[in-house]
């Protein structure tokens, strides 16, 4: 019988594992080549996983929820027809045998007779592998407790010598006081949420939840300082008007603002690369490339930003493309793990929802973003040949944070000055 080993499959140059979500075949059932067999989670986006080669599921060696290395195998496939005749559920002889990638341990329990307190995982703020959740059932330790346990693994994640360390000082009754690997400081103490009657509970989906501890986490790493321009956009927005029914019918595409504004932040970093850098420890790392994140909120009310790679090499046309594709893409979750890494500088469209401006969160390990707010029309003095004047225009604020550990305030607020210079300077008389 032949068979093939399905392995996790590489899915960008940062992406070093996957978590499964779900299997969408079962062992079993046929699969054509490139079909997808399964769904997993990178710490960048969900993906699909296709098959790479024709035949029938014989064996899955990886459960939903565990965390996997990128080369190791998920599952067996045969590829022949001896294969389509093994049956979906393996025989007692097989259950006897051991699969080499699962691991069971099996530790006393605290508990009387055996029986085990019931643990719902759902609302951990942690991912754990099913080995930690099968010790915590054991070992009747609740989430609650579970979360106190300081993780040594990747990204503090809880691993079996973590939490059979923590068994033992239990079971001597010694006092642990610990704090997730994750945090650089204590946490503050909760305080609980009052629920009345016809409350609704929303429980975090795994999205949010990541988005949640990465802006926790940036702020407590970076001293974050707002600066912000109000920048007349006025022969932008003739500019604009004029040009993009042409450009539809011409390109297919809408010709919006984003592409123009995330033209000048460019121009601006040209000018000031110091802008362009991140910190690792005590060194500064000056980036070559200019890699601009965009902020796309999605329908689900979570946000994703993928990354403009070399986004001082476009034109116009060639950035509107470009944000119009990672746009509806992203919208459409069919974003590759790629597209969301490498960024240097992030820009957020705060104005597509109304908002005059913002003070946003850094994108670590950057250094700067950029929020672009509504386009309004407002009175304003203007120089003419024959004096002041009073004259409706088109205003914007532009809102920059900066992380103040390498940014300071000179710097930073040259930067959002001179994207703004470059926004009215704009030259009205180019063709797009």
């Amino acid at each position: 019988m032949a068979t093939v080993e399905l392995i996790m499959p590489k899915m960008g140059e940062s992406i070093m594992e996957a978590t499964i979500l779900t299997w969408l075949k079962k062992p079993g059932d046929k699969i054509d080549q490139d079909e997808s067999v399964l769904e997993v989670a990178t710490d960048k986006v969900d993906t699909e996983v296709p098959s790479t080669h024709a035949g029938v599921l014989k064996e899955i060696l990886a459960k939903e929820g565990e965390v996997v290395k990128v080369g190791k195998p998920i599952a067996i496939i045969a590829t022949d027809a001896a294969g389509t005749e093994t049956p979906a559920a393996p025989s007692s002889s097989q259950k006897e045998t051991p699969k080499p990638v699962k691991e069971t341990v099996s530790v006393a329990s605290n508990g009387s007779n055996g029986s085990h307190a019931p643990a719902d995982f759902k609302s951990a703020s942690r991912f754990y592998s099913p080995l930690v959740k099968n010790i915590a059932k054991e070992e009747n330790i609740p989430v609650a407790e579970l979360e106190t346990i300081s993780g040594s693994g990747l990204e503090g994640r809880v691993t079996k010598k973590d939490i059979l360390g923590y068994v033992q000082n239990r079971k001597l009754g010694k006092s642990i006081q610990a704090v997730p690997a994750y945090s650089s400081a204590p946490s503050a103490p909760l305080v609980p949420a009052s629920i009345n009657a016809g409350d609704e509970i929303i429980q975090m989906d795994r999205m949010r939840k990541m988005i949640a501890e990465r802006m926790v986490d940036s702020k407590r790493t970076s001293p974050h300082v707002t600066s912000f321009v109000e920048a007349d956009v006025t022969n932008i927005v003739f500019w604009r008007n004029k040009w993009k029914n042409e450009f539809q019918k011409r390109e297919g595409d809408a010709l919006t603002f984003t592409p123009i504004f995330i033209e000048a932040v460019v121009l601006a970093i040209k000018d000031y690369p110091m802008i362009n850098i991140q910190v690792d420890g005590d060194r500064i790392i000056k980036k070559k490339d200019i890699n601009i994140g965009m902020a796309v909120a999605l329908p689900s009310g979570n946000l994703i930003v993928p990354v403009i790679r070399n986004a001082d090499q476009y034109n116009i046309t060639g950035l509107a493309k470009v944000v119009n594709d990672l746009a509806k893409r992203a919208r459409e979750n069919k974003l590759k793990p790629d597209e969301l890494a490498g960024g240097t500088f992030t820009v957020s469209n705060v104005g597509s929802f109304g908002n005059v401006m913002g003070t946003p969160i850094i994108m670590q390990p950057q250094v700067g973003i950029l929020a672009l707010g509504a386009v309004q029309k407002k009175p304003a003095v203007i120089e003419t040949p024959y004096g002041d004047a009073i004259a409706i225009r088109h205003k914007m604020f532009l809102s920059h944070s900066y992380d103040h550990r390498v940014v300071d305030g000179s710097l930073g607020g040259m930067l959002v000055r001179r994207v703004a210079d470059y926004l009215e300077k704009f030259d009205v008389t180019r063709s797009v």
